[in-house]
């Protein structure tokens, strides 16, 4: 095996296909949709994409997504989009490919190597670390963000909601019978040829939120056509009175539902759109997708709290390149350390 870099994706051998795949199974996250989508939308002129690999003839055993930026340094291929990154690892001989890699990088100019957001429990990240930090680097974590989520663990949606807060699930019917009484509404789930004008009109509704623009044009309407191809988008719309009043954007893969963006129109405020959507989705999501996880991604809201029940945390890895001491420091330490060796008692 040996360690090679590539600057494109269309340089990956097509055996990365099936390592892309098998991760996508552990999160949307970490497919090829998803890094394909960032690349055509994301990177920024000061930005270089590098795709750190550990490969066995025609065989890639490991990807690190990197971004390389004017001032050397290597970070993750993530922005405030992204939830959670790893290290793409296949399963056979993991420490001993995270050795070839780490002495990979080793050799490339920079002096910090930095990847975030990642789970504490992430075993290819841990064996990263651990080939890092033989390889000469200092490595720590820091706290990043809380990540709130829900097991189903075999439970309706009747059964979900009935464990949820009274208070949710008062005001949800409450304004839900509000609503239609007084406008009527209808949600639309869409998929397919309609997925143009469900893009229009989240944008609609997202323009009307309290939010600020998109920082990145184009990032999500790319990711909505990207993950309608494989079937993994949920983009739901709620309307009144024929109008968009709330949009979501919903990843469903793999027994497991990612709610991804979220908006509604302020003016409609009074009628809590959003959590009907939400409800809707989460009906959705566990009785026909039949998901055994829901995730709220990022943020400590009050509102995820109350729709999940476990909070997680997110992490960021450091690796810094030892520098060795100047000559002159050196000769001191060693100076120093011959006199007080000295001056001990016999």
């Amino acid at each position: 095996m040996h360690f090679v870099c590539y600057t494109n994706w269309d340089q990956l051998p097509s055996s990365a296909n099936a390592l892309f795949a098998k991760r996508a199974s552990d999160s949307v996250f970490f497919s090829r949709p998803w890094f394909d989508n960032f690349t055509a939308t994301a990177l920024n002129a000061d930005q270089c994409l590098l795709l750190a690999c550990v490969v066995e003839k025609d065989s890639v055993l490991a990807i690190l997504p990197l971004i390389r930026r004017t001032n050397e340094n290597l970070y993750s291929l993530v922005n405030h989009y992204t939830p959670l990154y790893t290290f793409l690892l296949a399963d056979d001989d993991q420490q001993q490919v995270a050795t070839c890699l780490a002495e990979g990088l080793l050799k490339l100019p920079f002096l910090i190597l930095r990847l975030e957001p990642i789970s504490d429990y992430d075993r290819n990240i841990d064996s990263l670390q651990r080939a890092m930090e033989s390889a000469g680097f200092s490595c720590h974590r820091l706290s990043r963000f809380y990540n709130w989520v829900h097991r189903l663990q075999g439970q309706s949606y009747a059964e979900y909601m009935a464990a949820r807060p009274a208070r949710v699930r008062n005001t949800i019917g409450r304004k839900r019978r509000k609503l239609q009484r007084e406008h009527g509404f209808d949600i639309r789930l869409f998929a397919g040829e309609q997925l143009e004008r469900a893009i229009k009109d989240y944008k609609a509704v997202y323009k009307a939120s309290w939010k600020a623009n998109e920082t990145v044009p184009g990032f999500v309407e790319g990711l909505a056509r990207n993950f309608s191809d494989t079937g993994w988008l949920r983009l739901a719309i709620l309307y009144i009175g024929g109008h968009p009043a709330a949009g979501q954007l919903w990843l469903v893969a793999h027994r497991k539902a990612s709610i991804f963006r979220l908006a509604y129109d302020e003016s409609w405020k009074h009628y809590s759109p959003g959590s009907i959507l939400t409800a809707y989705l989460m009906e959705h999501a566990i009785d026909i997708d039949e998901v055994d996880e829901i995730d709220f991604l990022t943020g400590n809201d009050r509102y995820k709290q109350e729709w999940m029940t476990e909070r997680r945390q997110r992490w960021g890895l450091v690796c810094e390149r030892r520098r060795k001491p100047a000559p002159g420091i050196t000769l001191l330490f060693n100076s120093l350390k011959s006199i007080f060796q000295g001056q001990r008692p016999g």
